[in-house]
């Protein structure tokens, strides 16, 4: 076996095509394959990666005994076939966000890693990002006391899906920074949203997540809006946080304020004080999260260890946006998350 990693990119598109990027500069990490169904994009990154083999179907790459671990990057609705064909043939696998649109396609693929013992990562980028993992260090080390309630905003004019809605195509990052924050699965989730521009497909989409112990989490996702948005807001008893993801530098900034109780109250209204301390800017790392991602993947096939970002987040995320598909569908009815199978769990 190669010290290098032999990497195939299965989905060569906009968002693939950064993956490849990275993949071939890494030192770890050698791009022996690139994959595409269409031709004209096929051809395009073959003509920038020479030394890489060009395929134009997936059962080419599962047979290729050079490649060692898979990056599956076409369109959502080709995740749960072209992984389980990869695991199947016992490669090491990473797929885009969302790991799969239905929760037993999912629950399949965790159970074909586990049985065979192979890395199932999912493309969970944020959670690779210094802002976000500036946070969880913020709340494990209890810098914001009980971790309350969790809002975030990722908006935009911009490009209009038609094969999937805002959900589907936004609220992954969102979801899976919430679930990484608080470390539990809601106990139900309620959504609602509108199809302005085209029927069936919702462009704006608001998510209400209940947790156990009364904690909140609230998500808004559109591509029909003034502005550009990717902003977190994480409120604790004892400090708050914002991650802004649109600010060039200052991307987080912790807000010492709060409500403090006084130990003896006479009236509910007296008890109540509210503090506003200073703000801390702290300095972040500015790496590229994608290149650290990629990075991740290549350690964990190389030393046998679990991704942060493995098929069980992965399988949490779809059930969280399964759960929402179907609020959604039923005009805002709350629908409750079922505990994960033991078999996967």
């Amino acid at each position: 076996m190669s010290e290098k990693i032999g990497i195939a990119v299965v989905g060569t598109g906009d968002w693939g095509a950064n993956l490849v990027r990275n993949f071939a500069n890494l030192a770890g990490a050698r791009l022996v394959a690139l994959c595409d169904a269409d031709p004209q994009r096929l051809a395009r990154s073959a003509a920038q990666y020479p030394t890489a083999r060009a395929y134009p179907d997936a059962a080419q790459v599962a047979g290729d005994p050079e490649v060692q671990a898979v990056v599956v990057s076409a369109s959502a609705i080709g995740h749960h076939p072209i992984a389980k064909l990869m695991l199947e043939a016992g490669k090491d696998v990473y797929v885009e966000k969302p790991l799969t649109l239905e929760v037993a396609h999912a629950e399949e693929l965790v159970r074909l890693a586990k049985t065979g013992n192979r890395i199932l990562m999912v493309g969970h980028l944020l959670l690779y990002h210094p802002g976000v993992q500036y946070m969880k260090k913020m709340v494990k080390d209890g810098s914001l006391g009980d971790l309350l309630y969790i809002y975030c905003q990722r908006v935009n004019l911009g490009k209009v899906r038609k094969d999937e809605n805002a959900l589907w195509s936004f609220a992954p990052h969102d979801l899976s920074v919430i679930l990484h924050l608080l470390d539990m699965e809601p106990l139900d989730v309620v959504a609602r949203g509108s199809a302005f521009l085209q029927k069936g497909v919702e462009d704006v989409v608001f998510v209400d997540l209940r947790f156990p112990g009364g904690k909140l989490a609230h998500v808004h996702v559109s591509w029909l809006d003034p502005h550009k948005l990717r902003k977190f807001t994480v409120v604790g008893t004892q400090k708050m946080v914002v991650f802004d993801d649109m600010e060039a530098s200052e991307k987080i900034k912790v807000y010492d304020k709060g409500v403090d109780r006084a130990g003896e109250i006479v009236s509910y209204g007296d008890a109540l004080t509210v503090r506003n301390g200073d703000i801390l800017i702290p300095k972040l790392s500015l790496q590229e999260p994608l290149k650290l991602e990629c990075a991740h993947f290549v350690e964990c096939v190389r030393d046998r260890k679990r991704p942060l970002t493995d098929g069980l987040d992965g399988l949490r995320v779809v059930k969280v946006l399964d759960a929402a598909q179907r609020s959604l569908k039923n005009g805002g009815a709350p629908v409750a998350i079922q505990p994960l199978p033991v078999e996967v769990a």
